[in-house]
């Protein structure tokens, strides 16, 4: 549904500008609190809203059976290989260049993959939600492609492409390296080591993945009366690791209580998501757009059509509306 879609996105966005103005340096909705100050990690709420909400929807159906899992076969044959291997590449594409735009990486391309698997496939092997083919095949296509797109703007512009890059951009700084164009200037046999490095953790992450899928499928058959109490246990865990700090507990328990209430409602948490990453970026170039435009409405609306690239993703955002309407659904068949 775009409404609820997009009421979630908006609730993502309004709770992304909680703590601290990085402008003025104000503080915005955190009501007299000297721990929301800091904001709202978007990892605590990822883990809230998909795992302890997951859990918690699961908890209303304990009583059936875990289905037994086929694994006579792991490895695909060549038809099923061939029949998603175009939206494979597409996903992976998308990957690559939502990886590429810093501060979004594999989480942000795997949700829009999945969200453009169900745009465009009009014949998925079940519906989405239920165990579709195309539902994992695109996202996990896009996430393993975000790993390597995070790397071109940390390599050639020294930018982080995500949390990861941003620590591998940390490390090189403290051995002296400067990542950006001068990393294949100075030292171009590190640049093709990594090249070299990211080629051969595909080829392992595949092996291990291949020996590994057996075991991990048995737990699906564990009685979820069991599995998920431990879901719940690691996600707690999880949480206090990123910052050690029992607040952020609480901010996880929260959002698995908002998440679990959205979707007995029918609103995706996917957006809600996106919101708390995007918000930031959108904040920030907002404050900058309305700058250049000295605070006028006119000049800032003229902004998105000036130039060739505003002007395409203008375009492309006036798409996706449209794409989302009805007429235009029965129109494509998707109907």
């Amino acid at each position: 549904d775009p409404i609820k879609g997009i009421t979630a996105g908006a609730i993502g966005v309004l709770l992304s500008m909680v703590g601290m103005d990085p402008s003025t340096g104000e503080l915005r909705y955190t009501f007299g609190n000297i721990y929301l100050m800091a904001g709202i990690s978007f990892v605590t709420a990822m883990i809230g809203l998909f795992g302890v909400s997951e859990a918690l929807t699961q908890f209303r159906n304990a009583g059936t059976k875990s289905p037994k899992q086929n694994l006579d076969r792991i490895i695909p044959n060549w038809a099923t290989f061939l029949k998603y291997l175009p939206l494979s590449i597409r996903s992976s594409l998308l990957g690559v260049f939502i990886g590429a735009l810093p501060g979004t990486g594999g989480d942000v391309a795997a949700l829009l993959a999945y969200d453009q698997a169900k745009r465009t496939v009009r014949h998925p092997s079940r519906p989405f939600g239920t165990g579709a083919y195309e539902g994992i095949v695109a996202p996990e296509t896009a996430n393993k492609g975000a790993i390597g797109g995070a790397f071109i703007p940390m390599l050639t512009l020294g930018i982080p492409g995500d949390a990861v890059t941003a620590i591998i951009i940390g490390a090189l700084y403290i051995h002296g390296l400067k990542p950006g164009p001068m990393l294949m200037i100075e030292t171009p046999h590190l640049f093709w080591m990594i090249v070299s490095c990211l080629s051969i953790a595909s080829v392992a992450l595949m092996v291990l993945g291949l020996v590994s899928v057996k075991p991990f499928a048995r737990i699906i058959e564990i009685p979820k009366e069991i599995i998920m109490p431990v879901v719940i246990i690691l996600s707690v865990i999880g949480t206090y690791a990123i910052q050690n700090s029992v607040v952020d507990i609480f901010y996880m328990i929260g959002f698995g209580i908002i998440g679990y209430f959205l979707r007995l409602y029918g609103y995706a948490t996917g957006p809600m998501v996106l919101g708390l990453i995007l918000g930031p970026m959108l904040d920030a170039n907002y404050r900058r757009a309305m700058q250049g435009a000295e605070n006028q409405l006119l000049p800032f609306l003229e902004g998105f059509v000036t130039s060739p690239i505003s002007l395409f993703l203008t375009l492309a955002i006036v798409f996706l509306i449209v794409s989302q309407t009805s007429f235009y659904r029965r129109w494509r068949g998707l109907e």
